[in-house]
């Protein structure tokens, strides 16, 4: 199947749901759209991952997963559903939803594509960092499509929103077989994986949207920055310095010199 017709059939669902995932938004600053994709589509999909061991494993004291932008690398239809997102109507309707203006998809994947969560992976609470890879344009908005069949809750490898900060209680989202979560990307979204408790792997497609207008009402620049979990006061502040230093890095250097190798570098 072509990205176009897999457009069609999240543009169908998204219209379906755009009254209520257009409420949960305004009140949550996400939305969920569960049975995004046909059942047999989605199972291979989920099927298609490639072996963890081929994919690029982020492990620090930050993060713990294997990620991949190189959709040249992957099965074809991994790289049809990653730029079915980045069609120009699915693209204008969860516009429409969020109420984001001029909101525009990644062809270079940065920091997007796929990934890969096994037993023991997390992602510390942290904010993404504020721009695209030229630092042109703000990052607005996550898509997060869930593809592990039959993934409980107590499975862990769930999304984390923390609306009041890291030192607070999160909000659990379940990472749903088949389901697209859309979250805004600002200076205040804190999120973050819980750990994997079980012998299995979590994966999901994603892509970020950007604009070149601000979400907030001033311009602002800041690179990924995480924080540790209530309770980890030294995990904590040796995330934070991380962040000043990394912070300072791209100050000091000029813009663009430091690049993520997490992007789809095309043939």
């Amino acid at each position: 199947m072509q990205r176009a017709n897999i457009a069609d059939l999240i543009l169908s669902r998204l219209e379906a749901e755009r009254a209520a995932a257009a409420r949960q938004y305004a009140g949550q600053n996400y939305f969920v759209v569960d049975e995004l994709l046909p059942r047999e589509l989605a199972e291979l999909t989920y099927r298609s991952f490639p072996k963890p061991a081929s994919m690029m494993l982020r492990r620090s004291i930050r993060e713990l997963k294997y990620v991949t932008s190189q959709m040249d690398r992957c099965e074809s239809v991994l790289e049809e559903v990653v730029y079915a997102f980045q069609d120009p109507r699915v693209v204008a309707k969860v516009a429409e939803i969020t109420r984001l203006r001029a909101v525009e998809p990644d062809e270079r994947l940065y920091a997007g594509g796929i990934s890969l969560m096994g037993p023991g992976h997390y992602l510390h609470p942290h904010v993404d960092n504020s721009h695209d890879m030229d630092r042109k344009r703000y990052r607005v908005l996550n898509l997060l499509y869930y593809t592990s069949p039959d993934w409980a809750e107590e499975y862990g490898g769930n999304l984390e929103l923390w609306p009041n900060g890291p030192k607070a209680t999160p909000h659990t989202i379940h990472s749903k077989f088949n389901r697209l979560l859309v979250i805004a990307t600002n200076r205040n979204s804190w999120h973050s994986v819980s750990k994997i408790r079980v012998q299995r792997n979590r994966t999901c497609v994603s892509n970020y949207y950007f604009s070149p207008l601000s979400p907030e009402s001033e311009d602002y620049f800041h690179v990924t920055s995480f924080r540790g979990r209530p309770g980890q006061p030294a995990i904590d502040l040796l995330l934070r310095t991380d962040a000043v230093l990394r912070s300072l890095i791209r100050k000091v250097f000029a813009r663009g010199l430091v690049k993520t190798p997490h992007h789809y570098n095309k043939p």
